[in-house]
């Protein structure tokens, strides 16, 4: 106990996660965003259209005010996307993993590999198709992923994921 100190850190000196360049999500995720949707809305377009053929009464049902409205969803979920798409970024340092994301709010994630527990890829159908992946990070205490990139190319997918294993089995 007599060799204890507590020095004060310099948090001016520390690096910044911000100075770092990140990498952009692959183009073709934004394909796969707009596939996905365009099947959503299409299931809410026939929802509505049926809805509109079997009401009795029209005066209870004004079909050019709900597909205004259905319009209007639309462009804003677009452009939602769009702007969500734009912010999502990562890079792998040697040390930790960062991953930054949000529309209103930005929230930034830097995740210390001595942390992780587990890597898992996932490809969907329509990413496969496009040959993206999806990594999630799992640290301990949870059983959800604490970080999940999408939108990656499958071989660099594959190549995150070797690169998390070896960095989990030096730790062990």
């Amino acid at each position: 106990m007599e060799n204890f100190s507590n020095e004060t850190i310099d948090t001016k000196q520390l690096p910044r996660f911000e100075e770092v360049q990140l990498t952009s999500l692959h183009s073709k995720y934004w394909n796969v965003l707009l596939i996905n949707n365009l099947i959503l809305f299409s299931i809410l377009a026939i929802a509505i259209i049926f809805l509109w053929i079997n009401v009795d009464d029209s005066e209870k049902f004004n079909p050019f005010w709900v597909f205004g409205i259905f319009l209007l969803i639309v462009n804003l979920s677009f452009i939602l996307y769009r702007i969500s798409f734009k912010k999502k970024a990562y890079a792998f340092r040697n040390h930790d993993v960062i991953y930054r994301s949000g529309i209103i709010a930005t929230n930034t994630m830097v995740v210390p590999y001595n942390r992780v527990q587990h890597v898992a890829l996932h490809e969907g159908f329509i990413s496969r198709f496009f040959g993206l992946a999806t990594v999630e990070i799992f640290t301990a205490g949870g059983s959800s992923s604490d970080v999940e990139i999408p939108g990656i190319a499958k071989e660099e997918a594959e190549n995150i994921k070797q690169l998390l294993m070896g960095k989990i089995q030096k730790q062990l």
